[in-house]
């Protein structure tokens, strides 16, 4: 009897600590990305990470640094920054696609980023970027 009594002493007092941690552990405060155009104001980071990657980087086999521009007092990006124009034409494709999927693949609510998109950026630019037969010259 007294193992038993032992045992479920030390079950409460590691229960006990297990939830006394994880109450102490908050989550980090949420990242709030500025100047969203097309993508939720509520996105993510995580998200947004896997479209640049998955959509954009692998969709146009391009980097960062072709839509987004130069911080100007750093090597790093602006990522909020509307100095490029590549960012203006990404967003009008974005919405191009959402439309597509949404007229005439009948998705209700399509997002960017979601793999019920039947038309993608890859659908044209097959890791391009720019569509073949489009390329400025």
């Amino acid at each position: 009897m007294k193992i038993n009594r032992k045992l479920a002493v030390i079950i409460i007092l590691i229960a006990t600590v297990t939830l006394t941690a994880a109450a102490t552990i908050s989550d980090p405060e949420p990242v709030r990305y500025t100047n969203l155009k097309v993508l939720p104001k509520n996105i993510g980071s995580k998200e947004l990470q896997g479209i640049m990657v998955d959509d954009f980087q692998d969709g146009l086999g391009v980097t960062c640094n072709f839509c987004h521009a130069n911080a100007k007092d750093s090597r790093k990006l602006d990522f909020a920054s509307d100095a490029k124009p590549e960012k203006q034409i990404a967003r009008v494709m974005m919405r191009m696609t959402l439309g597509i999927n949404k007229k005439y693949i009948k998705l209700k609510h399509p997002q960017i980023g979601n793999a019920a998109l039947v038309v993608t950026c890859n659908t044209c630019h097959k890791g391009l970027p720019f569509p073949e037969g489009t390329e400025p010259k």
